[in-house]
């Protein structure tokens, strides 16, 4: 008879998973989008007094804000797309006008703009976009006469033009994205 104690026997070691990493998260730059912005926006608009010549061209500022709805498509590192964006502002200056037709305050305010752009950009990394953009632009605006406080005259109109722009937009997580940009548009 022989006595076997299990004191003897080396211990097995205890089975431990291998430590689970967080997945890599995909950004993939292809689909369709909507979005909101906030931004401030510049302005100046030219008013001619085509009897006397004289020509007031007020500098304003303010707020602008809106949305946005577009397609990317990636190749490779690079992003090609087309974006409709629309916005209302409150950019609006008064200035104070004495000519021999008229003396009194100008109220200029420009309502709303809307651009329709194609863009292109380079993923400098897998969630950050460099891009430039162009495209056409229409806006609508309104200019008010007034005398001792009273509207003595009106002009308002929408006006067609062009855009050119570039910026840089940042996928926080996928299908999540922040940008920033800077548009210049022409409008003759």
């Amino acid at each position: 008879a022989q006595i076997a104690s299990a004191a003897d026997l080396p211990m097995k070691p205890a089975y431990k998973a291998p430590p689970m990493l967080a997945p890599t998260p995909v950004y993939n730059w292809t689909g369709f989008y909507v979005g909101g912005n906030l931004g401030g926006a510049w302005g100046n608009l030219e008013v001619s007094d085509v009897t006397n010549g004289g020509t007031i061209s007020p500098d304003a500022s303010g707020f602008t804000g809106g949305g946005q709805i577009g397609y990317d498509y990636q190749i490779d590192r690079w992003v090609i797309g087309i974006r409709n964006l629309i916005n209302g502002t409150n950019i609006s200056k008064n200035l104070t006008y004495t000519s021999p037709n008229f003396s009194g305050t100008i109220n200029s305010h420009v309502n709303w703009f809307d651009t329709l752009t194609a863009r292109g950009g380079y993923l400098v990394q897998p969630n950050l976009l460099l891009y430039v953009q162009g495209g056409a632009a229409w806006t609508k605006w309104d200019v008010t006469f007034n005398n001792s406080g009273s509207q003595v005259g009106g002009i308002s109109g929408s006006k067609t033009g062009w855009t050119a722009g570039g910026g840089v937009e940042w996928m926080f997580v996928p299908h999540w994205s922040a940008f920033l940009e800077y548009n210049y548009m022409g409008f003759g």
